[in-house]
């Protein structure tokens, strides 16, 4: 070991131990907010198996599932980010810039006009397919002469996304009868979580944060250059098919539950890189914890927005990336 994976290894370290610290506190913060005021010591009681009270039922019911589907989602969707980002070695690469979220939103509204009483576990299903499609899309409108540039990338994701979204929004109009819980959704929203939620999306997301470790090695050799990564034996056609199934997998079971909050999988792996550099078996770690860390504070954030009605979380998340998404832009046209 050299001494630079050291400190690195240190780095590493210290920021997951920071991490898994703000997460759990933000879980227990989370699980004690809400119309029924609990204590600290309630929230610790009734998540230890405490005697059953009105307090305990209402932790065991309604906030801790509310807190995993959160965490859940947060780290889903910030490990995509982060897989999209090496993949196409692109800094503006996430799954709202690049469609998918849009599209797998589309396909959810869609399959609930069209079956009507569809269950959570198949909507996820539907929104894979959509996540594919807004995908493909971004990738085949943003090539030209068999090259993709970001800015291009980023530009063909706004327009498919926009294109998708208006579609979304066209069917919540024609069919309102069906959809009319749909647009608190659209807004990205964890507020009703339930245990079923929390159910169908573990089995997909811890499925897909497992394949993204076992790519991780590949992936920082892919980031190095397609030239160097074939050099070094990689398949790259393989390593994109793995990572962009299971981009859909992570991106599309967390839309389904808690609809296409944004920026998540653009702000956190750039942050990340930033502290470990680029080696992907210590950022795809760091990134699912502080994805599930974002998430949860930005849904403790939005409760007070209209205190004590409910916001969407979806507005916190879109209030920290928009700006941060508008630097990275500045910054490659070099005005910062």
């Amino acid at each position: 070991m050299t001494a630079t994976d050291a400190v690195t290894r240190r780095v590493f370290a210290s920021y997951l131990f920071i991490g898994l610290l703000l997460a759990a506190t933000g879980f227990i913060w989370s699980v004690s907010l809400g119309v029924t005021d609990l204590r600290w010591n309630d929230v610790l009681q009734g998540l230890l198996g405490g005697k059953e009270t009105k307090e305990q039922l209402v932790i065991s019911t309604i906030r801790v599932p509310r807190a995993l589907v959160a965490a859940l989602a947060g780290a889903a969707l910030a490990v995509a980010g982060a897989l999209m980002q090496a993949m196409t070695r692109n800094a503006f690469a996430s799954p709202q810039i690049f469609g998918i979220n849009a599209g797998a939103s589309f396909f959810v509204v869609l399959f609930i006009v069209f079956f009507p009483g569809i269950s959570s576990s198949a909507l996820v299903f539907a929104a894979f397919a959509g996540a594919f499609m807004g995908g493909l899309l971004v990738f085949i409108l943003g090539y030209s002469n068999d090259h993709r540039t970001p800015v291009q990338l980023a530009l063909a994701g706004i327009a498919v996304s926009m294109l998708l979204s208006a579609m979304t929004e066209g069917f919540i109009v024609l069919y309102d009868n069906q959809t009319k819980n749909v647009l608190f959704w659209l807004a990205g929203a964890v507020h009703n979580g339930t245990w079923k939620d929390v159910h169908t999306v573990i089995p997909w997301s811890l499925t897909g944060m497992m394949i993204a470790l076992l790519l991780s090695r590949s992936l920082t050799i892919l980031s190095l250059g397609d030239d160097i990564a074939r050099g070094l034996g990689q398949n790259i056609l393989f390593i994109r098919l793995a990572v962009s199934c299971t981009v859909i997998m992570l991106a599309g079971s967390a839309v389904s539950i808690v609809g296409p909050i944004g920026f998540v999988g653009l702000i956190v792996p750039h942050i990340v890189r930033h502290w470990v550099g680029v080696d992907y078996r210590f950022i795809l770690p760091l990134t699912a914890v502080f994805g599930s860390v974002l998430l949860l504070y930005a849904d403790i954030v939005s409760r007070f927005i209209s205190y004590p009605f409910e916001s969407p979380v979806g507005i916190v998340t879109t209030g920290i990336g928009a700006p941060y998404l508008l630097y990275l832009l500045l910054r490659r046209r070099g005005r910062l």
